[in-house]
């Protein structure tokens, strides 16, 4: 037998194999996630004919993740975590997490904030906190739908509305309802606060209380789908870009000419005509919804490894804008990052696995706010919009002084990939 298969679980093994046990059932069939995943990577190897010996096994609590994070797991992919910072946001100083397999990414948000620090520090504003969800209806007219969108969009029914919503949570609380309408179908997009989780799964309990209400007085009103697209959830959307979703937040810098010139190696006129050029007028030419920046993605994507929260959701967290302005006579750089849709949360989902739980307290914003609840939240997106600013100035300095290609060369992995092949 293969090493970690005990005697024991040879029939069990088997079963998987043959079909007679389909592997999901292996926790309940069970009792013990460890021992099912144990089990059901070996039946994937025997089944596959490929082990996968990589990929690591020890060190996951298996029991953490059921139900939560991972259906069938066999293991994990580990991730290597950089720490960029200290970044001076609002007269406090974080260290960031990033988890990221780009060389060069961590070394120059690490600049950024060496830039920003020096200067003073950055500030934010969080703007709007508010997840939605958009269900689709089907009314037997035009007509009739018209007369839905009336009824939850008319003022003197929010409150009804806003009470039945917040039946299913502690949290959850109705913001506003907006609606969109095309032919017979109706697109309802809900927004609320949610505390501090992300929320999806909040904002869909209420939708489902409310529709359940509006079935009443609606009973022809026929339900597509909980999820109609016009939320918008991991899809770039002009409706998030204007509306905002999850956390909105602005955040901004002033960069003394003098730092720009020794920690940046360019100049604040570089950068501006830069940032015009490629983050404003190239965008646009290409066509960019809510993507007139440099890199906000790799940012975004690095913290949302690192502390839990959904990757997929970078599409719409990453929309962002990055404006860059000469001031104080043309001396100082002032810049900004303005991000409508930042979809974060510190209580659910992968926040809850041992070690992004730890990237979390690293920032201070482990786990719910017992005293405000939802500023641990809120503070985690007015981090990431820190940290996209640092990002940001960082690369655009790169790529005002040429120095882009030989940043990568020297910390990114071409040198070996290209000693290793000609080897």
């Amino acid at each position: 037998m293969h090493a970690g298969v005990e005697g024991g679980d040879e029939e069990i093994v088997a079963a998987v194999v043959s079909g007679a046990l389909p592997s999901h059932h292996l926790e309940s069939r069970l009792g013990d996630c460890r021992r099912a995943a144990r089990l059901r990577r070996e039946a994937l190897r025997r089944v596959s004919g490929r082990g996968v010996e990589g990929l690591p096994f020890d060190g996951m609590d298996y029991q953490a993740i059921l139900g939560q994070c991972c259906e069938m797991p066999v293991g994990y992919v580990q991730v290597p975590v950089g720490v960029a910072g200290p970044l001076l946001l609002d007269g406090r100083q974080y260290h960031v997490p990033m988890a990221t397999t780009e060389g060069c990414l961590v070394a120059s948000v690490n600049r950024g904030c060496r830039a920003i620090a020096a200067s003073g520090g950055a500030v934010s504003v969080l703007l709007r906190d508010a997840m939605s969800r958009a269900p689709v209806v089907k009314l037997p007219s035009a007509k009739r739908a018209a007369e839905l969108k009336s009824f939850v969009e008319a003022a003197a029914n929010f409150e009804t509305l806003a009470s039945v919503f917040k039946r299913s949570s502690r949290f959850g609380r109705l913001q506003g309802i907006h609606c969109a309408l095309a032919g017979r179908n109706l697109y309802i997009r809900f927004t609320c606060s949610t505390g501090d989780a992300m929320g999806m799964n909040m904002v869909s309990k209420g939708v489902e209380n409310v529709l359940g209400y509006l079935q009443n007085d609606f009973p022809d009103m026929d339900l597509i789908s909980l999820s109609g697209n016009y939320c918008s959830d991991k899809k770039p959307t002009a409706v998030n870009w204007i509306e905002g979703r999850g956390k909105s937040v602005v955040c901004e810098a002033t960069i003394k000419g003098g730092v720009v010139q020794s920690v940046l190696k360019t100049t604040v006129q570089k950068l501006v005509e830069l940032n015009i050029i490629k983050n404003l007028t190239g965008s646009a030419v290409a066509g960019a919804l809510g993507g007139f920046n440099a890199h906000a993605s790799n940012i975004v994507t690095a913290l949302f490894i690192a502390t839990g929260q959904d990757p997929a959701q970078n599409v719409e967290s990453s929309q962002c804008i990055t404006m860059l302005e000469a001031v104080n006579d043309g001396d100082d750089l002032h810049i900004s990052v303005t991000m409508p849709s930042i979809e974060v949360g510190t209580i659910g989902g992968g926040t809850c696995l041992a070690s992004q739980a730890s990237c979390l307290n690293l920032l201070g914003v482990r786990g719910p706010n017992g005293d405000s609840p939802g500023a641990n939240a809120k503070l985690l997106a007015t981090i990431v919009a820190g940290s996209v600013l640092a990002g940001e100035l960082s690369l655009l300095g790169a790529l005002a002084a040429g120095q882009l290609v030989n940043s990568h060369l020297k910390y990114n992995r071409s040198n070996k990939d290209v000693a290793s092949a000609a080897s």
